[in-house]
């Protein structure tokens, strides 16, 4: 009798599992059946939400639903976070994560269980976002070595602004170090503010993302001294890298991908990776890209991971460095 009841048990449990694996398998086949949510974690139009509704714009057409751009701005991109990491694991919830969501918040916020490798399953990387280094009208240098020389003869003098623990903050608080200055960091809300003040005269230099200063430095408001990756941006061709200008280690481009609650299923992440992929080698997203002085950047789920991977270490260590703490 016991026997028997083992058996059944045994027989129920299986049922179940085989059960729940044919509806998962349904569930992957028939998907999208209805709207995606993409939750972006940062206000609407800035460069992080510019590339999310492009990405959702190309994901809407391949898919055939809708893919919605939903802002949830706040606390250092920790709210729009937490709203996607606590989302149920079907697919119809992705965030929208970049380099300052997935892997500056984890170090900035060490107290709020911010953990993406934890809390999400990684679907595709979509773009590479390249700085360039600027100085304001005020400043003499034309070249980096200019700069620095100019920075060493005026001690304490010169300052540069950024929002708290965002990439210009990180990157040119990096630059400080390595360089071995004196220079003051001041803390803006945003890149928008921050530059104003650059234009203007009130700070001295910043490394912030091409998409803002180019038009600037086009307009010959700033000068572009370098470009923070290992070759020239076409854009500005006459303008040396920082690895060229003797700092070999310097190549940090920010970046953007999409990821989903972590238990999404494979099939499902497969599918949004085809997706994302498939859309990135068209000429209308490399087009729009440039636009936005932004990069294409293709993987598969498992290269997001690896990446992803390989980002967190230098991003804390960068935040680590600039003693930065979230508010």
């Amino acid at each position: 009798m016991i026997g028997g009841r083992i058996l059944l048990a045994t027989g129920v449990m299986l049922s179940l599992a085989l059960g729940t694996v044919v509806a998962t398998k349904a569930h992957a086949q028939s998907y999208p059946d209805k709207p995606i949510k993409m939750i972006v974690p940062f206000p609407p139009g800035g460069p992080i939400d510019t590339m999310a509704r492009l990405t959702a714009q190309q994901m809407s057409a391949s898919l055939g639903q809708q893919v919605i751009v939903e802002n949830r701005p706040g606390a250092g991109s920790t709210i729009g976070y937490k709203a996607a990491a606590g989302a149920d694991p079907d697919g119809y919830t992705l965030l929208f994560g970049s380099s300052g969501s997935l892997g500056v918040a984890p170090a900035l916020y060490p107290s709020l269980d911010i953990d993406p490798l934890k809390h999400f399953t990684t679907v595709a990387t979509t773009s590479l976002l390249p700085h360039v280094m600027v100085v304001g009208p005020d400043v003499p240098a034309k070249t980096v070595a200019e700069f620095v020389a100019y920075a060493k003869a005026n001690p304490g003098k010169l300052n540069y602004g950024a929002g708290l623990g965002t990439p210009p903050h990180l990157l040119s608080t990096l630059f400080k170090t390595k360089a071995g200055l004196d220079v003051t960091y001041i803390p803006y809300k945003g890149s928008a503010p921050s530059v104003t003040d650059l234009i203007g005269g009130q700070t001295h230099f910043t490394i912030d993302g091409m998409l803002i200063l180019i038009p600037q430095v086009k307009a010959g408001k700033l000068r572009a001294l370098a470009v923070g990756r290992a070759e020239r941006w076409p854009e500005l061709p006459d303008v040396p890298t920082l690895v060229e200008s003797g700092y070999p280690d310097f190549v940090i481009d920010a970046w953007t991908g999409v990821v989903a609650p972590k238990g999404t299923p494979p099939q499902i992440v497969a599918r949004l990776n085809a997706v994302i992929n498939d859309g990135l080698k068209t000429q209308e997203i490399k087009s729009a890209l440039a636009r936005f002085s932004a990069l294409p950047k293709a993987s598969s789920p498992q290269e997001f991971e690896v990446f992803l991977k390989s980002q967190l270490p230098i991003w804390a260590s960068m935040v680590k460095l600039a003693g930065a703490k979230g508010e």
